[in-house]
């Protein structure tokens, strides 16, 4: 094991399914760097997010907190500045800590611990993207829509790969920097891209990766108005299902360019381990790999996320690199509420794990280091959903193969996902499962109370709505973040470094000047 600290290099995919992953069983798709750290790493089968939209799962795994707990419900809610993240644990234990590319970060603090972020964000940081669960049937401009279907193709340009690749270059010239410090400070880069994530857009060098006819159809199709639960029907009300034609080409288009989009992001992920080679960081360094939800991507006629099912619940969960001595999977529950306490652990040992006390995660060093725990092994796992789509707060409890879905609005659902694992049988009021469903039912509600909940729920879009509306006259003020450099001292210039020392010191491998001639 290393002596020091080991830098950590959070990868964070966005919407990537695991099941669209090779690590993870999917015949098709090619992602072979993300295969090579699996390989070399530990990779958790039963990773779930706490929530299955964007910005809550984000700001419930920065701080180890449920969404509830902070007042993360949907893409247009604050993160309060005053709730220590990852970023501000590692950053007490000494790390350098560095954010490059998209969170989601809403409200007037953009850093919540990182020290320094090298590019701005996809997504605007106010309160404009609100939801409003009193008029539920009222469809804001901004909510998804089926288009990203219709349109699904091959485009050599997209706003979203100008974005990430502007991500991809500042991380690596980031790591290079890094490898050029003649101090050992350790440090955490997250580096977190937008794809594959909807609109399904993909160039060509990666579409022609895939033979389009081998496009693997969804496994489970749409099913009739009758069998659809409650919530996906107002999901599908949400994007407008029936605004545009959607056949099974369009379809096929979609997934095809999931597909090439999760080989260019692998791609980046080469390049940003060849930046640690190249350095000799490698050796000091972890990697883990994840995302922050998955996408259902046609299945039982959902796209994007925004629900319980395991396509786009379930997330890619890797670690590896320094401190991972042993390869191997794990099939126990996990969320991404685990990883606060696991890196920091890595980061710091005991000492700072004993400040994680009122956090809901708990460190995966056990299971990594492959040391026997019943702690996990006897665990339930939660997530929530308080967003667009729902009107009352939803909850899922997963323990061992048993998922429960509850909402005081709909009827309750639980799987067998080793029995069934598509989710087509639901056991919910048997008479065999009475004892399961009284104690998740006594677990559900000593998570929380779903009628004070929806009472906070509202509140907090009532206000946002207020405040969002007032900062949209007059003088705007954006909180977006607009990244800073100072070029005066980034190149050749005639002060501070003598000119040929702050050349050479930018040189891989770094080698002193050789001794003039003696005279």
């Amino acid at each position: 094991m290393p002596t020091h600290p080991p830098n950590i290099v959070l990868v964070i995919a966005d919407q990537l399914a695991p099941q669209s992953l090779p690590v993870y069983g999917h015949p098709l798709v090619r992602a072979p760097h993300i295969a090579a750290l699996a390989a070399s790493g530990v990779v958790f089968d039963n990773a779930y997010c706490n929530a299955p939209l964007c910005a809550p799962s984000r700001f419930s795994f920065l701080s180890g907190r449920h969404c509830s707990r902070i007042g993360a419900y949907d893409n247009a809610a604050e993160f309060p500045s005053a709730v220590p993240t990852l970023a501000h644990y590692l950053r007490r234990l000494g790390y350098l800590t560095l954010l490059c590319g998209k969170m989601h970060l809403v409200g007037a603090d953009q850093l919540h611990g990182f020290e320094e972020r090298l590019t701005t964000d996809v997504y605007p940081a106010d309160f404009g993207w609100f939801v409003d669960w009193e008029n539920p049937r009222t469809r804001p401009f901004w909510y998804h829509n089926m288009l990203s279907v219709v349109e699904a193709g091959r485009y050599e340009r997209t706003l979203q790969l100008d974005f990430d690749e502007e991500v991809a270059y500042q991380a690596r010239r980031r790591l290079y920097e890094l490898g050029r410090r003649r101090d050992r400070q350790p440090f955490f880069l997250t580096v977190s891209f937008t794809q594959p994530h909807d609109p399904y857009m993909a160039p060509g060098e990666w579409w022609d990766r895939y033979d389009h006819a081998a496009i693997d159809p969804p496994r489970v199709g749409p099913f009739p108005a009758d069998r659809t639960d409650p919530h996906s029907r107002r999901l599908q009300a949400v994007y407008a299902t029936d605004e545009y034609e959607v056949g099974d080409d369009q379809v096929r288009n979609a997934r095809h360019a999931y597909y090439a989009m999760i080989s260019w992001v692998d791609d980046q992920i080469g390049e940003l381990r060849k930046a640690l080679e190249t350095t000799g960081l490698d050796r000091d360094t972890m990697v883990v790999v994840a995302a922050d939800h998955g996408d259902m991507l046609g299945e039982r006629g959902l796209w994007y996320k925004m629900c319980f099912y395991e396509r786009a619940l379930r997330v890619p969960l890797i670690f590896s690199g320094a401190g991972i001595e042993r390869a191997g999977r794990r099939a126990e529950n996990v969320t991404l509420l685990d990883l606060l306490p696991t890196v920091v652990d890595f980061g710091g040992g005991a000492t700072a794990l004993g400040e994680l006390e009122t956090h809901d995660g708990a460190s995966l060093r056990p299971l990594i280091e492959g040391r026997p725990t019943t702690d996990f092994e006897q665990r339930t796992v939660a997530a929530e959903y308080l967003a667009e789509g729902a009107v009352a707060p939803m909850l899922m409890l997963k323990h061992g193969p048993w998922k429960q879905i509850s909402c005081p609005a709909d009827p309750a659902q639980l799987f067998n996902l080793d029995a069934d694992p598509l989710e087509l049988d639901n056991l919910a009021g048997r008479p065999e499962v009475t004892a399961l469903e009284s104690k998740l039912d006594a677990l559900a509600a000593a998570h929380w109370d779903p009628a004070s909940m929806r009472e906070r729920v509202i509140a907090s879009q009532r206000d946002r709505r207020i405040v969002h509306a007032a900062l949209m006259r007059g003088k705007v003020t954006p909180w977006d973040f607009q990244p800073r450099r100072d070029a005066a001292t980034e190149y050749n210039r005639n002060h501070g470094n003598e000119l040929y020392d702050t050349d050479r010191r930018a040189r891989i491998p770094y080698r002193e000047a050789p001794p003039p001639k003696t005279r």
